[in-house]
């Protein structure tokens, strides 16, 4: 389903399901992080709902900010997970069953500073031309939720960025990913969308 036009970056609460029809193929992202096989191919078969919740709160640096949490469910008898994501930039811990422990900081930002911030920097100016391209409108032009997170134990990052896109002529809350193994020069680029299931 279509996301309404009520749904935007800054009010995203709401059921949301990974539409992997159009989503591109997550497990060689799952392989690189270093998920065994079994779960990779159980997450494939799986269905992935998120349930996004948006409030007001205070960051590390005494600024209100935003809180997303995101409660995510699968189907097949996997487990499911929480996140939340205080949009502040600060570094904060974070471990769940799939992923492990590592530490990650989010916040609003826009594409054209996401491409300024990158230039000259190698690798991590390829991924944010990859980042930064099939967006609407309104994301070109207003702002973006951007992700960063580290996982030294099995030596990888991901980046990533949140928007809208328009895919098969339908407005869908997308998801790009920039994944990197630290120790080898690797990385896997992918971008998911999600189909609006409703009001919480």
């Amino acid at each position: 389903m279509a996301a309404p036009s009520s749904v935007d970056i800054k009010n995203l609460q709401g059921k949301w399901v990974m539409n992997k029809v159009i989503s591109d193929a997550f497990d060689p992202v799952l392989a690189l992080q270093g998920i065994g096989w079994l779960t990779r191919k159980a997450l494939g078969a799986a269905t992935v709902y998120q349930h996004l919740s948006q409030s007001p709160t205070t960051g590390e640096d005494g600024q209100p900010t935003t809180q997303i949490d995101i409660d995510q469910a699968v189907t097949g008898g996997l487990k499911g997970s929480t996140e939340k994501r205080t949009l502040d930039w600060h570094y904060r811990g974070h471990s769940d069953w799939l992923f492990g422990t590592l530490k990650g900081r989010s916040r609003y930002n826009t594409l054209a500073k996401i491409l300024e911030e990158s230039k000259g920097n190698g690798v991590v100016e390829e991924d944010a031309k990859y980042l930064v391209e099939g967006w609407l409108k309104e994301t070109e032009d207003g702002e973006v939720v951007e992700s960063y997170v580290d996982n030294e134990g099995n030596k990888w990052t991901g980046w990533q960025i949140w928007g809208f896109s328009e895919i098969n002529g339908v407005r869908r809350l997308t998801r790009r990913f920039a994944i990197r193994k630290k120790d080898k020069n690797e990385v896997v680029r992918v971008r998911l969308v999600y189909d609006y299931a409703g009001e919480l």
